[in-house]
């Protein structure tokens, strides 16, 4: 399987989001194959608390409430669960602490470059 085309567009609505709310080294992964319940895992960094709430705050700005949101009031690791699309907002901490590239890494990278150039 791949991530749906529904999932793609999610992914770069959210990835325009994010950028434009200060997010760090987003990184999308296909994530269709070993998940039942998800096509896109979106991992974000923000450099404050602050800052990872505004970004969460951004993306679901534009895809409406998630269906689940975890975490929002630390502002440490944001979770927001779109259905095909999860979106983790981490602080740079965890972000590093979990690591989650690294649970994931026989998931296929998706670009974020060309969505980010194209800014519609």
């Amino acid at each position: 399987m791949t991530a749906s085309t529904q999932a793609l567009d999610s992914l770069a609505r959210a990835v325009r989001a994010a950028d434009a709310k200060g997010g760090e080294d987003l990184v999308a992964l296909d994530v269709s194959r070993p998940l039942p319940f998800a096509d896109v895992f979106l991992l974000v960094t923000g450099t404050s608390e602050r800052n990872v709430v505004a970004i969460a705050d951004g993306i679901e700005e534009v895809l409406g409430r998630a269906g689940r949101r975890e975490g929002h009031a630390g502002g440490r690791w944001v979770l927001l669960d779109f259905g095909d699309l999860v979106v983790h907002v981490f602080h740079q901490e965890e972000r590093m602490y979990y690591g989650l590239e690294r649970l994931w890494n026989d998931c296929p990278a998706l670009p974020v470059e060309p969505i980010l150039a194209a800014n519609p």
